[in-house]
């Protein structure tokens, strides 16, 4: 109800330096994923709070250009990263999603500035990681302060 195509593909990074990032019906189908889980997050978790999705689906090209992780959840269309000022801190957001027992393949509180969330792909399991980077390219189990 909350999410759309376009908002979850928007990329002013794409638009600028002209990448088409535009998905594939496979890629379209995971971004229904990530839509159904994000509307979980938000009704459930968030208490009906406004997500701001600040990255959503990556095309390759995209997800070079941001200096994302080869194997980002990005380029499938399985990850977002989101704030909600409404409710708190990203590491406030990182901790309720993980806290909820929504069903994500994984949670990263990156640089103290969003919560990075991904969910499985159709009939796959969910990993159920949890992940801080504070800076950098190194990852440290749990959701942690960047203090």
């Amino acid at each position: 109800d909350h999410f759309s195509l376009e908002e979850l593909v928007a990329s002013e990074l794409a638009a600028r330096q002209g990448i088409d990032s535009t998905p594939s019906i496979e890629v379209e189908n995971y971004l229904r994923v990530l839509a159904a889980g994000l509307e979980r997050v938000r009704a459930g978790v968030l208490a009906g709070r406004p997500i701001h999705v600040n990255s959503g689906y990556r095309c390759a090209a995209l997800n070079a250009a941001v200096g994302g992780a080869a194997n980002s959840a990005h380029v499938l269309g399985l990850a977002a990263d989101i704030v909600c000022p409404g409710f708190g801190s990203p590491l406030d957001v990182c901790r309720a999603i993980a806290a909820s027992g929504v069903p994500t393949d994984q949670i990263i509180h990156e640089f103290g500035a969003w919560c990075h969330v991904a969910f499985a792909a159709l009939g796959a399991v969910p990993r159920g990681e949890f992940l801080t980077i504070r800076h950098g390219t190194g990852y440290q189990a749990g959701l942690l302060s960047v203090a």
